[in-house]
């Protein structure tokens, strides 16, 4: 009894392995790595605004989230180092 259950679990895994290998050769699919991350955004000391909008889009790829650039983007801290507080 054991010996027609074993050729099945056979047959099963070789026709997956063929499936998976089938499935491959079409070279379907994106070639892409969506979790690779974005680590190469540099901006100057003095980016324009259509550098920051290229540093936006390029941090919220391949997410959906909306662009999100604003020209009054300075923190607290850059405020006072800029009046000389």
């Amino acid at each position: 009894m054991p010996l027609p259950i074993f050729k099945l679990g056979l047959a099963a895994a070789a026709g997956y392995y063929f499936y998976n290998k089938y499935r491959r050769s079409q070279g379907g699919g994106s070639t892409t790595n969506a979790s690779d991350p974005v680590d190469d955004i540099h901006l100057g000391s003095r980016p324009s605004t259509e550098e920051k909008l290229d540093a936006g889009v390029k941090e919220t790829f391949p997410a959906s989230d909306p662009v999100s650039v604003n020209a009054t983007s300075e923190t607290a801290y850059e405020k006072r180092k800029r009046l000389g507080h």
